[in-house]
């Protein structure tokens, strides 16, 4: 078992946008990232996946739809969801998603 200190691996991380693989539990794969406030361009994928925000805030637009994501909170996307971040999106997330896509 050990401990990690996931705010400080997603700020020792060089880029924004970029995730970085912190550990894999089963057959998913635990990640971090950086928000700048930038937007991040729409995307589909044909698998689930749980956005996980730990510090600032995450603005999506989900199908055309708002959303709006805060610190604590989790939006779990389903496959096949297109879905883009909106600008103003700041702090830490934490994604889980399959670790053999």
């Amino acid at each position: 078992m050990s401990q990690t200190k996931l705010k400080d691996v997603a700020d020792a991380l060089p880029t924004f946008w970029k995730s970085g693989i912190v550990a894999q539990a089963g057959n998913s794969n635990i990640k971090v990232l950086k928000m700048d406030g930038q937007s991040y361009p729409a995307e589909t994928h044909d698998y689930a996946e749980a956005l996980i925000v730990l510090d600032g805030k995450m603005f999506l637009t989900v199908e055309g739809e708002p959303v709006e994501v805060p610190a604590g909170e989790m939006y779990l996307m389903h496959a096949g969801v297109a879905h883009a971040v909106a600008p103003g999106s700041h702090g830490t997330l934490m994604i889980i998603d399959p670790a053999v896509v």
